[in-house]
């Protein structure tokens, strides 16, 4: 069910929206719906444990690729489990059908050989410089995400801003949300557990539920509107989400991603203010047995593609003001390891979807597999920062012109954009 301004009009006990005594949650919530057409949304996705961006865009053009990879390369287009060709040189992964016809309508752009600059290969390390946007400083305290919350907003144009303004699936707000602008991190609607909320000032415990973490709460920003954000969860359940059905087409696969992303288009749908997503899927990091068409990796591959189609048809009318990034801390090695696996690597493959995008298209400057171009002789080389692609989305999509703030340090000049959007 979609939430409304004319259930929050007509329906019983909500119609107290209409006059001047209504709690705030149901005058921003209000406001939310009637400004959802043409609000910008950024949802971020992360590929925890390091994709192995050669295999999910395969350079079946690059006779390296082959020689490197015996037992995991994907078989060139044309085949039984081949690569789905792109444009002549790059195909998908064969498990990504579903993500096939979303670059056919030029809604899916690819970006190959992107990631961080910087060289570590730990887990830890990389996704830490990835979610606050300084590779190589650890001193960073806030996240790049929180940061580009930082763009004019409801709050600054007059009007209270929607306590699901920035919304992290999980159970604690990821690093990227860490900051002073408000976000929570919700474990499921349909029990309403709170994983998390913005540490802004001093801490407090973490809570199961928003009533029980509101109460104990002693954060500045969100004192004297704990209660009405609690009130807001309690409207979004008066809507029933257990029963929520999504749009025709949108078949969402079992686990925990894609009904993750099952839940974030229904918080999207339900016009309650939502801007930015941030949700993850774990599970990349196959050093042994990862597999070619078919394994670990494929089955991975799949939940993957199916769920973020599934997300895109749900979305329906929304999707032309909703930009989707995928991230991935590094790549793997060019090579196979002696484990049919892939160990940790440099650069990496990165997605973009949505309306404004300029889609079926790989973006960036492809450096080759020869062993000559290979980054320490073992690595795809990084040819597209990461933040270039970032940076794009949240200037020329989500509107955020300080691209100096959101990510410091950093040459964010406009002339070296991609164009992935219009």
């Amino acid at each position: 069910m979609t939430i409304t301004r004319r259930i929050f009009l007509k329906n019983g006990a909500l119609a107290i929206v209409a006059t001047t005594a209504a709690p705030g949650f149901l005058r921003r919530a209000a406001f939310a719906a009637e400004t959802a057409a043409g609000k910008k949304r950024l949802v971020v996705f992360f590929q925890r444990g390091a994709a192995d961006g050669l295999d999910i865009v395969v350079p079946h053009g690059e006779a390296a690729y082959y020689a490197m990879r015996p037992s995991i390369a994907i078989p060139r287009p044309g085949g039984n489990e081949s690569a789905l060709d792109l444009d002549g040189f790059f195909g998908l992964h064969p498990s990504m059908s579903s993500l096939k016809p979303l670059w056919e309508q030029k809604h899916l752009a690819i970006v190959h050989a992107a990631g961080s600059p910087d060289t570590t290969r730990s887990h830890f390390d990389a996704q830490d410089y990835m979610e606050s946007g300084t590779p190589g400083v650890k001193a960073t305290e806030d996240g790049w995400l929180n940061r580009a919350l930082k763009a004019p907003s409801g709050a600054e144009a007059g009007k209270e801003p929607s306590p699901f303004r920035a919304v992290a699936l999980g159970t604690s707000l990821p690093r990227a949300l860490a900051g002073t602008e408000p976000a929570v991190a919700l474990n499921n609607i349909n029990e309403f557990g709170i994983g998390g909320r913005n540490p802004a000032a001093a801490p407090a415990p973490i809570a199961s539920t928003f009533e029980a973490m509101y109460a104990q709460s002693v954060d500045t920003v969100l004192h004297g509107a704990g209660n009405e954000t609690f009130e807001a969860v309690k409207m979004l359940k008066s809507a029933d989400p257990a029963r929520y059905t999504p749009a025709r087409g949108a078949n969402y696969p079992n686990g925990q991603f894609g009904q993750g992303l099952r839940q974030v288009a229904q918080l999207m749908k339900a016009n309650l203010g939502v801007e930015v997503v941030f949700t993850d899927i774990g599970g990349w990091d196959h050093h042994t047995n990862e597999g070619g068409s078919q394994g670990q990796l494929a089955n991975l591959l799949r939940q993957f593609s199916q769920s973020i189609a599934a997300f895109w048809t749900d979305l329906g009318d929304l999707g032309a003001d909703t930009v989707l990034v995928t991230l991935s801390e590094f790549g793997r090695t060019a090579r196979e390891n002696g484990n049919r696996g892939t160990d940790h690597g440099h650069a990496n493959v990165m997605f973009v979807l949505g309306g404004p995008v300029k889609g079926g298209k790989v973006y960036g400057r492809w450096p080759g597999l020869d062993s000559s171009q290979l980054y320490e002789g073992r690595d795809l080389a990084l040819t597209t920062d990461f933040r270039r692609v970032l940076g794009e989305a949240i200037y020329r999509h989500y509107g955020n012109k300080d691209l100096d703030t959101v990510f410091p340090g950093f040459e964010n000049s406009t002339q070296k954009f991609l164009n992935l959007m219009g």
